[in-house]
């Protein structure tokens, strides 16, 4: 026991006495160790994969060992096929995607959240009824729907890179409102209200002032939409019928689609160089992550 001097009394201080092993683990171990499991779940995929990517073979059997030999040869492959033009077609569609998202998102969000007219209740509660059954669920009534309209307008039949647009596009609102929504809700009504008697019509408050204070919404809804429209497989395969509007995620399937020519090495070289512009996304916009996934959940 150690004693403190203070003003005119002693306070005693107790002695801190070393945890044991047992109670480090059982307190504080325990997480370290779940971390650990966690990390290495996650890891190992991606270290597999670019094991494949870099070995000799084109199966996924002769790649246990990993790294056993490393080669360049299945990035080299790609330039004989339309990675890069697929790549280009992706890239196209999910950024129109995205851009698209933020826009109508936002709108939809800001109208919600300060004004008060008929409908309004129900129209949220249309929409979190309808972002419960996903999109990927409509894929024949899209594919009816863009065969019978190509017939009439082209660019909006089947395939095109238009039409798959829009079909992300019908299905934008939803969850992204709602994130929105609750965002837009936490920044203060009188920001609004000093605009307007400064004499800032709607729009102007709208583009000057409000967008600006809530850009960490808009960077997480923008990455999330960028990720889904990325990587999405069943509608893309639905509404692009010709290699060449082909993305990604339809390009790269049809490399491994055939059991008797199925090239992995080749499939997992892609894959690795498809991961690269949604890393660089999330890394450049990952200070935004965290506020803006959070920040709308304190009102």
């Amino acid at each position: 026991m150690t004693t403190v001097n203070s003003p005119g009394r002693a306070i005693p201080v107790p002695a801190q006495r070393r945890r044991t092993a047992g109670q480090w683990l059982g307190q504080l171990g325990w997480r370290h160790l779940v971390g650990v499991v966690a990390v290495i779940y996650a890891a190992f995929p991606i270290v597999y994969v670019l094991s494949a990517s870099l070995s000799t073979g084109g199966t996924l059997t002769g790649s246990n060992q990993l790294f056993a030999s490393i080669s360049l040869d299945n990035f080299a492959a790609l330039n004989a096929t339309k990675f890069w033009e697929w790549m280009g077609n992706t890239l196209v569609v999910a950024i129109a995607s995205a851009a698209g998202t933020l826009l109508m998102g936002a709108a939809a969000a800001y109208a919600f959240s300060r004004f008060r007219f008929t409908g309004r209740r129900s129209g949220l509660t249309t929409l979190l009824i309808i972002q419960m059954f996903p999109q990927v669920l409509a894929f024949i009534a899209i594919f009816l729907l863009l065969l019978t309209l190509g017939e009439v307008v082209p660019a909006l039949g089947l395939d095109s890179r238009f039409a798959l647009i829009a079909v992300y596009l019908g299905g934008a609102l939803g969850a992204n409102t709602f994130l929105m929504y609750g965002f837009f809700n936490s920044v203060p009504k009188e920001i609004d209200e000093a605009a307007k008697i400064d004499g800032a019509t709607h729009a102007q408050t709208y583009w000057t002032i409000i967008l600006p204070l809530v850009v960490p919404i808009l960077a997480v809804v923008g990455l999330l939409s960028f990720i889904s429209t990325f990587g999405e497989f069943v509608i893309a395969r639905v509404v692009l019928q010709s290699e060449d509007n082909w993305t990604l995620a339809v390009g790269l399937y049809s490399m491994v689609a055939s059991q008797k020519d199925a090239n992995w090495g080749l499939f997992a070289a892609g894959a690795v160089l498809a991961a690269l512009p949604v890393l660089l996304l999330f890394l450049f916009l990952q200070k935004y992550i965290v506020s803006g996934l959070t920040a709308g959940a304190v009102k």
